[in-house]
């Protein structure tokens, strides 16, 4: 928003300086008041003199309220000495700050004639916290205080004093010099030249803005009574054990005030914390004077504390100083009261040398034990003190030497300032004893391993359990604890284990005065995810397939098990696919089924039981297909659609032509008509025969092809003329009649319905009313017939048979063929004879 009005201010500053000379002093604003409280209303008005020559005689005057739109004000009038003024009214002043233009028409535009800001805000709320330190070191008094809610508005603060007496009861005239703070601080000093020690004075400060002025309370004080002293200097004093015996757990100290503060009778207190966590502070008052010393007990020896001290001017008032800085300090220490406990692994260098590396770890007796600073390793050769040879003096809780062959023993203390512990005698003996069995380790958090065994038999007096990390790449400390008790057949192991590492086990039973054979497991302490998956390469491609390979980081692949590997890949058509390799010992893998000269995007997640990382991207592009292989597949595919196109012309073509199967298709006598036993005759096959249609001779309603180069000769005289001129191809029987007369059919005597005999009826056109039947060779062995029905795979339209002469017999019931019907015949009964209709009156 001041940006905004700085722009405002600047453009209607610019467009004043660009008005003609004539316009300059035309117009001008004046407002009820310069700043009003936030919300309420202002009045202003807008002036024209006469001398604007340049405008029109009674022009209209429009207001604009910052960017917002150009209004009429509320009234306008023409005053009497004959200028132009407009009043408006703003109901509610809504920001802190904002600009009032007063302009007028000109040409088609609006000219700016006058400008004025307009500040909205509070007015200040009245200082609180009023307080105030004398300062030895500046030798000033220093105030300060809170300013209360923002007015915004200029606020200018005051920091005012006067001198008094009677407890402030009555004011002096002479007043101290007020102090003005830096703008924005809220705090003020008054030098010690206006300030007169040891006399009561007023202090106040005082805000004002063009809304107001507030005070805060007044505060009556005596400079000297609000002097906040520096901290004391403490420190320790060493005093020799023989003036005083050395107490354990005692420290000596003394302190001395702040210099200039030194002529001021001060009391102070201490305050002390061990550097433990989680511990709190102890206070001591009613410290002794300055140039005593003082006694602190009480304090544990091991630990290292931490002392503070602080002093106030007594009895007079003050305030206290701030807390010295902290002295660190230990007590006064005992010689040690601890269990050594030990173990030792020994190699045998040569025959008349041993190197043996000594293990150990104290093990507190008593709360207070004494500090330990270090170990010494002995070895009395002759068992004599003064012939003590010294082996170790070390802090490490280990130690490796070497010794003569045949040395069972050595001596172990622990020692401090104050003397040494109870020394514990290590001997060296075999390794004895059955080992534990069935030995196995699991992680059960980040932070822990559990461990567990089966006891041997007998039953141990404890066990030495010892771990560490195991890494080819890291040296590291082993970590080892005693568990005296046979008993136990686990232990969680929780010292000294970081998250996701893999560990050396090892666990050895104790029997009395040996430890026996050791037995060691590898475990991991927890899992989890790859930092990233390896990094994908490209090995092969080809135009379908490409083939991937990557490298395991070294470090992560025998720390942390992997489960499986994922490969996903996508195409530029954003369709995704994936494979699982659960076989992690194989570092590469083969995209098949890809798409020639396509960009494929693949990426690589290794996964454990802990989680999941993936590897960087790689994008690969299959090659394209050659021109060659492009063209032999073309010629393919157009040979292919050669051969569809002449299989199925050849289908169409052939379909007409074929007339005749290439095996009879009999029909089943008990299951079929009379109509499916006729050969089936094509439209095109039928004859035409023209001549045969005549007055003297009826036409052919049917003709059947029985038999190729069949004739009959047993016709009578009229029909032999007309067999012996049809075709050879046909040798049938011709059924004469007109066609257009009804037909006679035979109907058996018993009535059954439409039966006939197996054969030929030939109906003779010269004698009406008798009916002849010929035996017509068939090719079912229905009748017991001489002659043999054709095979499956013969065709009986394409084996000529020999010309015959067909004999007329007398008719007999040991004939083929017979007149007259056999309707004794069981065969013949049960043949019914359907689709007559179909026939034509055959």
């Amino acid at each position: 928003m001041a940006g905004l009005g700085a722009c405002t201010l600047t453009g209607a500053a610019l467009i004043l300086f660009l008005l003609p000379k004539s316009l300059e002093s035309c117009g001008h604003i004046r407002l009820s008041a310069p700043a009003v409280r936030l919300g309420d209303p202002v009045v202003a008005s807008c002036t024209i003199s006469t001398h604007c020559s340049k405008l029109d005689r009674e022009p209209q005057i429009l207001w604009r309220l910052d960017d917002g739109p150009n209004q009429p004000g509320d009234r306008q009038q023409h005053l009497p000495d004959g200028t132009q003024e407009s009043i408006i009214t703003l109901p509610h002043v809504n920001h802190t700050k904002t600009f009032l233009f007063c302009l007028v028409p000109w040409t088609n535009s609006f000219q700016i004639l006058d400008q004025a800001e307009l500040q909205a805000g509070y007015p200040p709320a009245s200082p609180s916290n009023l307080s105030c330190l004398m300062y030895l070191t500046t030798n000033s008094l220093v105030c300060q205080w809170e300013p209360g809610p923002e007015t915004h508005l200029p606020t200018n603060f005051t920091l005012k004093s006067v001198r008094s007496r009677a407890d402030c009861q009555y004011q002096k005239d002479s007043s101290i010099l007020d102090c003005v703070p830096e703008d924005g601080q809220k705090s003020c000093s008054i030098p010690r030249k206006h300030l007169l020690l040891y006399q009561n004075m007023v202090i106040w400060v005082q805000a004002e803005n063009v809304l107001g002025i507030s005070k805060s309370p007044k505060l009556c004080l005596d400079p000297m009574d609000v002097v906040k002293l520096e901290p004391p200097t403490l420190r320790a004093l060493d005093i020799s054990p023989d003036l005083v015996p050395q107490q354990p757990g005692c420290l000596w100290l003394s302190w001395k005030p702040w210099e200039p503060s030194d002529f001021m009778d001060q009391k102070c207190e201490l305050r002390y914390q061990p550097q433990l966590r989680g511990t709190n502070w102890t206070l001591v008052s009613h410290l002794p004077s300055r140039e005593d010393q003082f006694k602190l007990c009480g304090l544990l020896q091991a630990l290292v504390y931490t002392l503070q001290i602080r002093c106030i001017r007594s009895p007079l008032p003050g305030l206290w100083s701030s807390w010295s800085p902290g002295l660190q300090l230990r007590p006064s220490i005992k010689a040690p009261t601890i269990r050594l406990d030990t173990w030792w692994q020994k190699k045998q260098l040569d025959p008349w040398t041993v190197s043996v590396q000594l293990f150990w770890k104290p093990t507190p007796l008593q709360e207070d034990s004494g500090q330990i600073q270090g170990y010494l390793l002995s070895w009395n050769p002759s068992d004599q003190q003064e012939l003590k040879r010294l082996l170790c003096n070390t802090t490490e809780l280990s130690c490796i030497f070497y010794l003569p062959s045949g040395v069972q023993n050595v001596t172990l203390v622990a020692y401090n300032t104050a003397g040494t512990s109870s020394p514990t005698p290590v001997v060296f003996l075999e390794s004895k004893g059955p080992a534990v069995t069935r030995l196995h380790a699991m992680a059960q958090d980040p932070d822990s391993i559990w461990v567990d065994w089966e006891a041997p038999s007998p039953l141990p007096q404890g066990y030495l359990i010892q771990w560490g990390q195991k890494s080819p790449n890291h040296n590291y400390n082993k970590t080892w604890k005693m568990e005296f008790s046979g008993n136990i057949t686990g232990i969680l192991l929780q010292e000294n284990i970081s998250p996701f590492e893999l560990y050396e086990i090892m666990v050895a039973p104790l029997y009395p005065g040996i430890v026996g054979p050791s037995i060691t497991v590898y475990s991991y302490s927890g899992e989890r995810a790859l930092p990233r998956a390896p990094d994908l390469h490209l090995k092969h491609i080809g135009r379908t397939w490409a083939q991937l390979e990557w490298v395991p980081e070294s470090p992560w692949l025998g720390m942390i098990p992997l489960t499986h590997y994922t490969i996903f890949w996508t195409n530029d058509q954003n369709q995704s696919f994936s494979a699982i390799m659960l076989n992690v010992s194989l570092h590469g893998f083969v995209l098949d089924h890809l798409k020639p000269a396509s960009l494929y995007h693949v990426y690589l997640m290794a996964t454990n039981r802990a989680g999941s990382s993936n590897s960087t991207g790689l994008t690969l592009m299959t090659l394209a297909l050659d021109t060659s292989e492009l063209q032999v597949f073309l010629g393919l595919l157009i040979f292919l659609v050669l051969i569809l196109i002449f299989c199925v012309t050849a289908w169409f073509c052939c379909r007409h032509s074929k007339k005749n199967f290439f095996w009879p298709n009999v029909p089943d006598p008990a299951h079929s008509s009379l109509s499916s036993w006729v050969p089936t005759i094509m439209t095109e096959e039928i004859l035409q025969l023209p001549s045969l249609w005549d007055s003297s001779m009826p036409p052919v309603t049917k003709v059947t092809v029985l038999e190729e180069d069949k004739k009959l000769n047993n016709w009578n005289s009229s029909d032999n003329s007309l067999t012996n001129s049809l075709p050879t191809l046909v040798q049938a029987y011709m059924l004469q009649g007109d066609p257009r007369a009804p037909s006679h059919q035979f109907q058996p005597s018993s009535g059954a319905g439409d039966q006939v005999l197996y054969g030929q009826v030939l109906r003779s056109p010269a004698s009406s009313g008798v009916m002849r039947y010929l035996r017509c060779d068939s090719t079912q062995p229905l009748l017991g017939a001489l002659t043999p029905s054709p095979k499956s795979y013969e065709n009986i339209w394409f084996h000529a048979r020999p010309q015959e002469t067909f004999v007329s017999q007398t008719p007999s019931q040991e004939d083929d063929c017979v007149f007259g019907p056999l309707f004794d015949f069981p065969l013949f009964q049960g043949l019914q004879v359907h689709g007559v209709e179909e026939q034509e009156g055959f």
